[in-house]
C-alpha cells in the first residue's frame, strides 16, 4: 500500500531537484512555470529552503541550489563501505588482466586509492592504497574529473600542473578530453603522469546517478598492446557498471 504523500514537501524538493539540475540561477517566474506551480507557491517554498540553507538568491533575483543536499549525500556515502562492495569487480579486473586495479574517490584535485588489488604479474606499476594522483593526468582521476565537471573546471584553472611531455596543461585541451570521456564511458591515461605508465578506468555512479568513486588498472606500457587495451577498456566499463548497478541496489 503507498503511503500518503505530503504535497507541499514533495514540492520543496522538486524545486532542490530543478534547481539543482540547472546550468544557472533561474528566476521565480520561470521556476514556477517549469514545475507547474503559481508563483506565490513558488516564491514561500523558495524562501523557506532559503532560511534551512538549501537554495541562495543573487543580486538579480536568480535562485540556485547550494551545496547543503551535497554535503548530506556526502554524509550518506560516507556511511557506504566503498571498498567491500567494490571488492569482488576488483578481483574479477585483476583476473582478466592481471594488473594492479585500483578504487578512488575525489580528495580536492587529486584522486585518492581507498582500495587497490595487486598486480600479479613481474613488471608491475606501484601506487600505494592511499596514495593520491593529480586528477587530471591519471585514468580514475580523469573518470571522476569528467562526471563532475562542472563544478571542477574553474578549481583547476592554472592549477593544471605538468609532468610528463604528454600530460594535459591548458583548460581548453582538458575540455575536449572531458568530452571525449563522456562519449565513451572510460577514461585513458597514455603516460600522462608517468611516462611509461599507462591507466584505464571508468566511472562508478551512486543510485543518485552522481559519480562518486572510479575503478581501473594501472600497468607497465611494456605489459600491454593497442589489442590488449582495447580489451581492458571494454572490461572495465563492465566492472564500474557492474558496481554501480550495485550501488543504486542499496
Amino acid at each position: 500500500m503507498t503511503g500518503r504523500v505530503d504535497s507541499t514537501l514533495s514540492k520543496g524538493l522538486s524545486v532542490i531537484e530543478a534547481l539543482a539540475a540547472a546550468d544557472k540561477g533561474i528566476g521565480v517566474s520561470e521556476l514556477a512555470r517549469n514545475l507547474n506551480l503559481t508563483k506565490s507557491n513558488t516564491f514561500r517554498l523558495l524562501q523557506t529552503l532559503i532560511i534551512h540553507g538549501y537554495v541562495k538568491q543573487d543580486q538579480n533575483k536568480q535562485y540556485s541550489a547550494t551545496m547543503k543536499a551535497w554535503k548530506i549525500g556526502q554524509m550518506i556515502m560516507e556511511k557506504l563501505d566503498l571498498p567491500r562492495l567494490s571488492i569482488s569487480q576488483m578481483q574479477y579486473l585483476s583476473s582478466i588482466t592481471g594488473e594492479a586495479v585500483y578504487l578512488s574517490v575525489l580528495d580536492g584535485l587529486s584522486t585518492l586509492y581507498i582500495e587497490k588489488v595487486e598486480s600479479t604479474k613481474a613488471i608491475r606499476t606501484y601506487t600505494p592504497k592511499g596514495g593520491n594522483a593529480p586528477i587530471h593526468c591519471v585514468a580514475t582521476g580523469k573518470a571522476l574529473l569528467a562526471f563532475n565537471y562542472d563544478t571542477l573546471r574553474e578549481k583547476l584553472i592554472g592549477n593544471l600542473g605538468s609532468y610528463t611531455d604528454k600530460t594535459i596543461t591548458t583548460i581548453e585541451a582538458l575540455d575536449v578530453e572531458v568530452d571525449n570521456i563522456r562519449e565513451r564511458g572510460v577514461a585513458i591515461d597514455l603516460g600522462e603522469y608517468r611516462a611509461e605508465v599507462l591507466s584505464i578506468a571508468a566511472p562508478v555512479f551512486s543510485s543518485n546517478n552522481e559519480a562518486i568513486a572510479s575503478i581501473g588498472i594501472s600497468a607497465p606500457a611494456i605489459n600491454l598492446s593497442e589489442e590488449d587495451i582495447e580489451k581492458i577498456i571494454h572490461t572495465v566499463k563492465q566492472a564500474a557498471q557492474s558496481l554501480s548497478s550495485t550501488l543504486k541496489d542499496i
